[in-house]
């Protein structure tokens, strides 16, 4: 029985939640691990995104005869060139959206509270039945706003407190630039033989699952971004440069981010003009359809290849165990596992196959 899938699988599962209480129990001991965790979470995610945005242009530079720190120092350059370019030529469009949006805010609050009087003064002539159902899921999504607000309260706040911990993301980038390398073999030493082969492809497996979904979901959201944009610029929405930023961000966010994103320009195009939303709708409608079915597929392929059931689960989970940070790290986080998953399942199978080879063999 010890030699069954399920019965491993099992004996697995208990020792990891064993090893999780464990941990939880003596967590007092290792909250100064958990503090230098949590400094240089920040300043190390950021670095590793750009490490995977910058690994195409360093590996071409190095196949064209560049030497390493030659290379690194060409791509530093070309990331503050960049951020000069950005600031240049929208920052100054930015700040003049930022200063009108933050001008007109008590008007628009005094806007929205007024259409959510005029629905709730239509909802008092529906029938008692109906009524109730609709006061069951108002309160429903007041929880859920509430959550979401505060998560994103936190994330804002936890953001400018590790601003002034951005100076580390260089530091972090150098390295990750210069010795990424060194990571498979440093770690495969620490086995032998088969095992050892095993340890550096799934290092290899799981480098490519993250390339595939950071450099595509980053272009995704990008080409999303600039599709609102553009519609937005058309119809003539107010605040536009910020809202389709807004929205080029929350694309980082799986399935979710759409919907996220449109609530603001469909709420800031009701108020500008009635129709204005039908259009805001009919904008995101198109770009998604266009993202979902043209640029994804062909940008991220199949390398993830996680079904939108399991994206929307794990998202939600993610989220109410870790919040807004939950959220974003829940896809990445569960393709890393798939692959180990894959590989391990892979491995197993090579073994049986082997074996069972052999005794037929004998």
């Amino acid at each position: 029985m010890t030699k069954k899938l399920w019965f491993q699988v099992g004996v697995g599962i208990l020792l990891a939640l064993l090893i999780i209480r464990m941990f939880i129990e003596v967590k007092g001991i290792f909250s100064p691990l958990v503090i230098i965790g949590q400094t240089i979470f920040l300043p190390l995610l950021l670095g590793g995104v750009l490490f995977y945005l910058t690994r195409p242009l360093l590996n071409f530079l190095e196949s064209k005869g560049w030497p390493r720190w030659t290379s690194i120092l060409a791509i530093f350059i070309a990331i503050g060139f960049f951020l000069w370019l950005f600031s240049f030529m929208i920052g100054p469009a930015v700040t003049k959206q930022v200063n009108s949006l933050v001008e007109d805010a008590p008007k628009i609050t005094k806007d929205v509270q007024t259409m959510v009087d005029y629905a709730l003064d239509q909802k008092n002539r529906l029938p008692d039945s109906i009524k109730e159902s609709i006061d069951n899921q108002s309160s429903k999504v007041n929880d859920f706003a509430q959550r979401f607000g505060v998560g994103l309260i936190t994330f804002i706040q936890s953001m400018f407190q590790g601003l002034f911990l951005l100076v580390l993301i260089p530091f972090f980038l150098v390295y990750l630039l210069k010795d990424h390398e060194k990571f498979a073999p440093f770690v495969a030493n620490f086995f032998s033989g088969e095992r050892k082969t095993w340890i550096r492809k799934t290092l290899v497996d799981i480098d490519i699952t993250l390339k595939s979904y950071i450099q595509g979901q980053l272009f995704v959201s990008f080409a999303v971004g600039m599709m609102l944009l553009i519609g937005y610029l058309i119809i003539g929405l107010d605040y536009a440069l910020i809202l389709a930023i807004f929205g080029m961000f929350m694309n980082v966010i799986p399935f979710l981010g759409p919907y996220i994103s449109v609530i603001p320009a469909l709420i800031i195009g009701f108020i500008q003009e009635p129709q204005m939303a039908i259009y805001v709708a009919i904008i995101m409608l198109v770009a998604q359809q266009i993202e979902s079915n043209l640029i994804s597929p062909n940008v991220m392929g199949r390398a993830l290849d996680i079904h939108p059931l399991t994206v929307i689960t794990v998202i939600l989970a993610a989220g109410n165990i870790a919040g807004l940070w939950g959220i974003i790290l829940a896809i990445p986080t569960y393709a890393v596992i798939k692959t180990i998953l894959k590989n391990a399942y892979a491995r197993r199978a090579e073994i049986k196959e082997a074996a069972t080879s052999t005794v037929e063999e004998e």
